[in-house]
């Protein structure tokens, strides 16, 4: 199912919210409808987690169904709520790039990172989400989470994607890739997208052509 709908009037969803195919951790500061319009959407239980106290919990957490990966600001108590939902296998980063969400791409089968990413950070990335794990870009850009989005169904990348990446992430993610935009020809999907197998929800300037894009990218239609 797809939906348009804003978070406190921004059209950036991914900047706030981040979900896999169980659960999607939110903005505490987001009203019960928006909690409840992604819920439905995404067929997943909402719980609301900032980060460090940031309500941008999507650019700063990356997860699939293994396991997460979260920025090393993270409090006691929020990391207490990721590890109860993944069991404790949760890996707080603590590197240079560290905000997950936006240099980590990821879905059950393989993940992309930002390419200045350690090498222990890659190898702990690795066994905390039980993926092969490779550096890489988008459109020449470093910070994949922000350029595309991965399910276990399909990709959604940044238009200007170039062939040679566009097939390492078929090869890495085993879905097919295609290209879009969001909020009204915006390419940076990974911020204005949140999505699932199930469902996917993105700000209120999308156009209907763009969701179409996003339906058949990430292999949505019927549903």
């Amino acid at each position: 199912m797809l939906k348009r709908l804003d978070f406190n009037n921004n059209p950036y969803l991914g900047v706030y919210c981040r979900a896999n195919d169980d659960v999607a951790f939110i903005d505490p500061s987001l009203d019960e409808n928006s909690r409840e319009r992604v819920a439905a959407s995404l067929q997943v239980d909402v719980t609301t987690l900032g980060i460090g106290g940031s309500p941008i919990t999507g650019s700063l957490l990356a997860m699939n169904s293994h396991g997460a990966v979260v920025t090393d600001f993270i409090t006691e108590h929020e990391l207490g709520v990721l590890r109860q939902q993944f069991d404790g296998n949760v890996l707080v980063m603590r590197d240079r790039f560290n905000a997950a969400g936006n240099n980590v791409l990821v879905n059950d089968t393989g993940t992309l990172v930002h390419p200045m990413l350690q090498d222990d950070t890659i190898n702990d990335i690795k066994d905390v989400l039980d993926v092969e794990v490779q550096r890489g870009t988008i459109s020449s850009i470093q910070t994949v989470g922000m350029v595309a989005v991965a399910t276990n169904r399909g990709l959604l990348c940044h238009p200007k994607v170039a062939e040679e990446e566009k097939e390492l992430l078929e090869a890495l993610f085993g879905v097919p890739a295609d290209i879009g935009t969001v909020n009204h020809g915006v390419p940076y999907v990974g911020a204005g997208i949140v999505a699932n197998g199930t469902g996917a929800v993105m700000g209120t300037a999308t156009t209907g052509i763009e969701m179409g894009r996003i339906e058949e990218a990430l292999r949505l239609a019927g549903d």
